[in-house]
């Protein structure tokens, strides 16, 4: 594969990046399509796409991906005139033409020079058109031909009665046999959807232009230059911070009021500039969470015919938008959870009907904002969980012993799908089976501070739910002491905050818990596991810092609570690398610097000092 010169790599990266936003939403109007063979529309919409493709793909010289999607828009237009129809092995054909076209733009984006097979794809589309081609010609429409030669012949005799034919009446009588011998390829670079633009209606045309103004006002930005602008706000917003602390201590002095009172109106302009422009530059980052789910209606497609098992997937709340960061480490749990849903939770249509269920399974993708943090959750109506049988297994392939498995209440053995290594499969598959999955998900969603939600009931199905951060540049802290030393904790691990004696915490086989409503969590000393320090708190009241991250759910213990501050975190570079439990620093408002906790190094720590 060849490339143009330096000069086209503007052109080039444009391409690329309008090839994927075309090819991202193909798989999901294909689904669309197979559920409704007829839709001409969407018909319609899917070649356009591929026409474009093929022609960006023709001036910049990427042969394969010509080739490829040339014969597949030949195909589609047969499908969009009617003359052929929308089955399963038409579709399957199709959706592995896409397949194909999304690795070759793969390779253009890397620049690697490689050149894929193509001749099978190919090879099998050109079949179906063949086998199209034959079909039309053995149901020639014998009676439609005589029947137009026998209206011509009407003409004719009108026309020696009345005088000359109109040619262009005559014309439109006339067979039409021979103007579809032009091959499918010629026909293919005919498009003739939209009207002449002398018959375009005003309005629709006033429409387009309108759009065509639109498009014209988007750039593209390197994602860099927002990191570098989000930086920038972050340290408006420190000195945003520091400027009201200050304010407010000057109230307290014996300085001119006047002069006090105007400098807090100046102090609360900035404020509010301040947030503004910060929240503009998150929304830049901001994309929306259907770009991770549309891969998914393609992805259950597949599985369910592999598995020969009848499953539909309902999405909601697409639209929902996230930090560019959060949303490239969401892919990859959702796709295990979904995989696992469908091998795992699913049955097979003969199973669900004898259950009295229905014979197609349901799975469900939703996202919605609650506060501060995304809601994700995965959802189906399969099997459900045994919380007896997960801790069976557990058992048997010695991560727990059986009295430990005998302490654990319902909703934690359910956690232990998370442990590294644990599956309930009774043999490896391609899709699952070999213990990865569930710890990946737990890794990934620990990773960005995350927590993770199951409920399940056996026979009714099960739901995992994430609770995600919105972004992870500028965040939302909770500043506590203890140990005689500040540190905060990010707002979106934190559950809840209880005010506590000692005479609430309990020893329970040598370790600190806390009995919260019906729950029982362990308890950490915060001073003593971070600094060292043993509390020289005199109050009668404590703290509890109720944390959820990942699956586990644990209470923080500690002096005093400072309330919430909107932080910038910085890292800390080499000094303090590697360093466990801590995420970074920051400035607060008073000029000092804090360390900020990283609740999934700091839960390590937890388990190997309490064991929980």
């Amino acid at each position: 594969m060849s490339f143009p010169s330096d000069e086209m790599d503007d052109i080039i990266n444009d391409f690329i990046a309008e090839a994927s936003e075309g090819l991202e939403s193909l798989d999901q109007k294909f689904i669309e399509l197979e559920k409704n063979p007829g839709d001409t529309g969407l018909l319609n919409d899917i070649f356009r796409s591929i026409h474009t493709i093929k022609g960006a793909a023709g001036f910049l010289g990427f042969q394969q991906m010509v080739e490829v999607t040339h014969v597949t828009e030949d195909v589609l237009n047969k499908l969009r005139k009617g003359e052929m129809s929308v089955d399963a092995g038409v579709m399957d054909a199709i959706l592995e033409s896409v397949d194909l076209i999304k690795v070759i733009l793969n390779n253009i984006r890397e620049r690697n020079g490689r050149n894929e097979d193509t001749s099978g794809i190919i090879l099998s589309l050109s079949g179906i058109l063949s086998a199209s081609q034959a079909d039309q010609a053995g149901e020639a429409d014998k009676p439609e031909q005589a029947a137009a030669t026998a209206e011509a012949r009407t003409l004719e005799v009108e026309a020696k009665a009345t005088g000359p034919v109109d040619e262009a009446k005559a014309a439109e009588c006339e067979p039409v046999a021979e103007a579809e011998t032009p091959k499918a390829s010629t026909a293919a670079e005919k498009v003739v959807e939209l009207p002449r633009p002398e018959a375009k209606p005003q309005a629709e045309a006033k429409q387009q232009k309108e759009e065509g103004g639109a498009k014209e006002q988007s750039i593209r930005v390197d994602i860099e230059r927002l990191d570098a602008v989000l930086n920038l706000a972050g340290e408006l917003v420190l000195s945003r911070n520091r400027l009201m602390r200050l304010g407010s201590k000057l109230s307290e002095t014996a300085v001119d009021g006047d002069l006090v009172s105007h400098m807090n109106e100046g102090i609360a302009q900035l404020d509010l500039v301040t947030t503004d422009l910060q929240l503009a530059v998150m929304k830049m980052r901001m994309q929306p969470i259907a770009k991770v789910f549309n891969k998914f209606p393609r992805m259950v497609r597949d599985l369910a015919r592999q598995n020969s098992k009848e499953v539909e997937l309902v999405i909601s709340g697409e639209e929902t938008e996230l930090d560019k960061t959060v949303i490239e480490e969401l892919g990859d749990p959702l796709v295990h959870l979904i995989r696992n849903a469908l091998d795992h939770g699913m049955e097979t249509p003969e199973e669900r009907v004898a259950a009295g269920k229905p014979r197609c399974g349901t799975v469900s993708l939703s996202a919605y904002q609650e506060g501060r943090n995304i809601i994700v959750s995965v959802a189906e109506d399969g099997r459900g969980m045994s919380p007896a049988h997960i801790k069976k297994s557990a058992v048997e392939k010695g991560l727990l012993t059986e009295d430990e498995a005998a302490k654990l209440s319902n909703k934690d053995a359910l956690n232990l799908i998370f442990i590294p290594g644990f599956s309930t499969a009774k043999k490896v598959s391609n899709i699952s089976g070999r213990g990865v999955g569930m710890d990946v998900v737990k890794t990934n969603i620990t990773r960005i501070n995350g927590s993770i939600d199951i409920d399940s009931e056996v026979g009714k199905g099960t739901r995992i739910t994430f609770s995600l951060p919105l972004t992870l540049a500028i965040i939302q802290a909770l500043t506590v002491d203890a140990g005689g030393e500040v540190y905060g904790i990010p707002l979106s691990t934190v559950i809840e905050n209880i005010r506590v004696t000692d005479s609430d915490i309990k020893t329970v086989d040598g370790k600190e818990v806390i009995q919260i409503r019906d729950r029982v969590y362990p308890v950490v000393r915060l001073g003593e596991l971070v600094s060292g320090n043993v509390s020289s708190h005199k109050s009668e009241w404590r703290y509890i810092v109720l944390i959820g991250i990942g699956e586990k759910r644990f209470g923080i213990l500690v002096d005093r609570l400072h309330g919430q501050e909107e932080i910038v975190m910085k890292s800390m570079g080499e000094y303090l690398k590697g360093t466990e439990g801590i995420a970074g620093a920051c400035i607060t408002g008073d000029g000092n610097v804090i360390l900020i906790l990283d609740l999934a190094g700091l839960l390590q720590a937890v388990q190997r000092s309490y064991a929980f």
